[in-house]
C-alpha cells in the first residue's frame, strides 16, 4: 500500500473523526479509501451512461411514435431471446 500525506479542511477533518468515533469505520484511511472506491464506481456509471447517450445521439432521430418504438424494442428483445 502507498502511504500519503494529505491536508484536510477543519470541517472535513471533523466529519472524518465523527465517522470513526461513531464506529462507522475503524480509521480515517479506511473511510477515505471507501470514499475513493465510491467515487470510482460513480465515475464508471457516469462513463457508461455518457457512452450510451453518445451512441444514441449518433444513431439518429426517429419520427416513430412512442408505441412504435416500444413495439420495435420488444421485437428486438424477442429476437435476442431476452424477452
Amino acid at each position: 500500500m502507498s502511504r500519503q500525506s494529505i491536508t484536510l479542511t477543519e470541517p472535513n477533518n471533523e466529519w472524518l473523526k465523527t465517522q470513526v468515533e461513531n464506529k462507522e469505520y475503524t480509521s480515517k484511511s479506511e473511510l477515505i479509501n471507501d470514499l475513493i472506491r465510491q467515487a470510482r464506481n460513480q465515475q464508471r456509471e457516469i462513463d457508461f451512461v455518457r457512452a450510451k447517450l453518445i451512441r444514441a445521439e449518433q444513431s439518429g432521430f426517429t419520427n416513430n411514435t412512442p408505441d412504435e418504438i416500444l413495439k420495435k424494442s420488444k421485437e428486438r428483445l424477442r429476437q435476442n431471446g431476452d424477452l
